[in-house]
Formats: structure tokens, C-alpha cells, sequence
């Protein structure tokens, strides 16, 4: 059975927090908050634990593992940092930002998918942060969801996809931002965005003025493609029913929504605006239209609540590519299986 610890101040944790560094220190599964999302914790050291997390979340053995660390220097004896990424550590760590580096022996190819480089983040949840420095060991952490579902921003999602798979889940409340973390490689004095998340590639030009953002940011993968993080599988954070994102004018995206609300049994992931523009029912709001950031806090646990109302249907509205938005268009294209619908009247 996998137990369930309720953390509300960090000072009245220290018990439940060292009980959960041995059971990941003893090779188990812990699954604990952080500022982006849940994520499913195992020993980043071991090829045991990395197959078992894995094998409870079905995921593909070639789709990297993040090791998360308490402190940049962290990981050095995992990884063969360089001076960007320390620029890099200096201005976004602790924080929603992973960074590809080439790996050292003591992280084996089962946490990294078999690649020869290795993710690393420093998360600033304070839960996550005083369990690490607990632990001591970098701690291989992918979201705590079934493989390929909308990822967890709260304990009860990552309940719900996990019981009886991991030892110990710790609610630390809803998580801040609600995408996952930022990733880019580095390729000598350039980076390469490989997922994007909140840091953006305008904050991440001002430590490296060259960021090159990978063709699978906004498309697919290539046939034969090696996945270099996570999130870049061509299918990717889905709720079951079929996700349609829509593209148009507000007034015409606003009518075809009316019109198949009309005569189809669909939910719809809606501006707060249109909330009384719109039947009362299978609505979960995403936030005001011009606030991207409560989008993002939202998105997933809106998709996971209109998945669970069993319509046939889930429209959404095509975020923008610009700032921001371009993480919540990277989830979301990836959500639709990249199905998005143009309205033009």
C-alpha cells in the first residue's frame, strides 16, 4: 500500500522527510512536490530504482530520467559541468530550470535512457529542496503520472495514477507554476532549448545570447529521432477523450463552441470572459485571457477534471508561440496529438 504524508510547515517535517530519504536511499519510490509538478522519486544512482520507476509509470526505457540535486555543485560527481553552466545555475537555480550535461560513470544509462549526457535540476520547492539535501544522492525524478496522461499538480492526481506503485507520496499542496521545468542543452557557448517551461528563451538569451529552440519544441519528432529529454515524444500529456485545440477569432472560435455545445456532449477549457457566454456545463475555466501564467498553473489539472466527465470531445483554445505561451503551446500541441481545428466564421 502506498502511504500517504501531509506536509503543511516545512519545521514539523523533519521526521517524515529523513523516513522518506531512506526509503529512496533503501531503493524505493517516493513521489514528492515540486515548484513545476509532482515528481516520482527513485535513487538517480541506481539501475534498480530507474526501472522501477519506469515500470510504474509505463514509460519507454529510451525516455530520459531529470536527476534532481539540492545545490548546482551537486552535481559534480555526476556530471562535467562547464562555466555556462554555472552563468546559468547563478541566475535561474534553485528553480524551473534543467540543464543537459555530459554525464559521468556514476549515473547509469538506465536514468538516461541510454544517452551518454544527463539532465540536471535544482528544484526550489522547499519540501523537494530539504529532501535532497537529506538524501545526499541526486534523485532521478520524471513526473509522478501514468506515462503519456496530463502530468500531476496536485497529491490526489498523483495518488490517483500511482497507488500501490510507489511507497510514500508527500502533499505538499498545489504546485506554483504547473508546467514542467525549462530544458536546453549545452552546445559550447550556445544552448539549444529542448522543452520550454517558465524560464523563457528571452530570460535565457540574457545569460546566452544564442538560444537555438530544437524543431520538436513546435512539431514532431522525426521518424528515428533520438528523444534527448523528456517531453518530446510526439504524444504527450493526454487526457483519454480527444483534444481539439482551436484556432480563429475570439468571436469565431465563441460561436463554434456555442454551436457544439448545442449538439455534442463536449468539455471546454475556457477563458474566464466566457464563462457566461457559454452553458453551464463541462466548463473549467484556465484564468483570464491575457494571463498566461494562471494558465499554466491550471492546464493540467483543467484537462485531468474535463477527462473525467467522459464526453467525447475536449476543445481548447491555441495558445500563442511567444514567451510564456510557447510552453503552454508545447503541452498543448503534444495533449491534441498536435490535432488543432481553424475556425474562419
Amino acid at each position: 500500500m502506498t502511504e500517504l504524508v501531509t506536509i503543511h510547515r516545512l519545521a514539523d517535517a523533519e521526521q517524515d522527510l529523513s523516513r522518506a530519504a531512506e526509503i529512496l536511499r533503501d531503493g524505493g519510490l517516493v513521489v514528492f512536490p515540486t515548484e513545476t509538478v509532482y515528481g516520482l522519486g527513485g535513487d538517480a544512482r541506481r539501475d534498480a530504482s530507474a526501472k522501477k520507476i519506469y515500470a510504474a509509470k509505463g514509460r519507454p526505457s529510451d525516455n530520459p530520467l531529470i536527476i534532481h540535486v539540492a545545490t548546482p555543485e551537486d552535481a559534480e560527481p555526476y556530471a562535467f559541468t562547464c562555466d555556462l553552466y554555472y552563468k546559468l545555475a547563478r541566475a535561474f537555480l534553485p528553480g524551473p530550470l534543467t540543464i543537459i550535461l555530459p554525464k559521468k560513470d556514476t549515473i547509469p544509462l538506465s536514468t538516461t535512457g541510454g544517452l551518454d549526457t544527463v539532465a540536471v535540476r535544482c528544484p526550489s520547492h522547499p519540501v523537494a529542496h530539504r529532501l535532497l539535501e537529506k538524501c545526499g544522492f541526486p534523485v532521478a525524478a520524471p513526473s509522478a503520472n501514468r506515462s503519456g496522461s496530463p502530468s500531476p499538480t496536485c497529491a490526489a492526481h498523483a495518488l490517483a495514477d500511482l497507488d500501490g506503485k510507489v511507497d510514500l507520496i508527500i502533499d505538499g499542496g498545489d504546485c506554483e507554476i504547473g508546467l514542467e521545468s525549462t530544458i536546453v542543452k549545452i552546445d559550447g557557448d550556445s544552448l539549444t532549448l529542448l522543452r520550454p517551461g517558465a524560464i523563457t528563451p528571452d530570460a535565457l538569451s540574457l545569460v546566452c545570447p544564442t538560444v537555438k529552440i530544437a524543431d520538436a519544441v513546435l512539431g514532431q519528432l522525426k521518424e528515428g529521432e533520438k528523444v534527448l529529454s523528456p517531453g518530446m515524444k510526439y504524444k504527450h500529456y493526454a487526457p483519454s477523450s480527444p483534444l481539439v485545440l482551436l484556432d480563429g477569432a475570439p468571436d469565431a472560435v465563441l460561436r463554434f463552441l456555442q454551436s457544439e455545445q448545442a449538439t455534442k456532449e463536449c468539455a471546454i477549457l475556457c477563458y474566464d470572459e466566457e464563462i457566461p457566454l457559454l452553458k453551464q456545463k463541462h466548463l473549467f475555466p484556465v484564468g483570464v485571457k491575457e494571463d498566461l501564467a494562471a494558465h499554466g498553473k491550471t492546464l493540467f489539472h483543467a484537462l485531468r477534471e474535463a477527462d473525467a466527465t467522459g464526453v467525447e470531445v475536449i476543445y481548447a483554445h491555441l495558445p500563442p508561440k511567444e514567451g510564456l505561451g510557447l510552453a503552454l503551446y508545447n503541452r498543448m500541441i503534444r495533449a491534441a496529438a498536435h490535432t488543432v481545428r481553424t475556425i474562419d466564421n
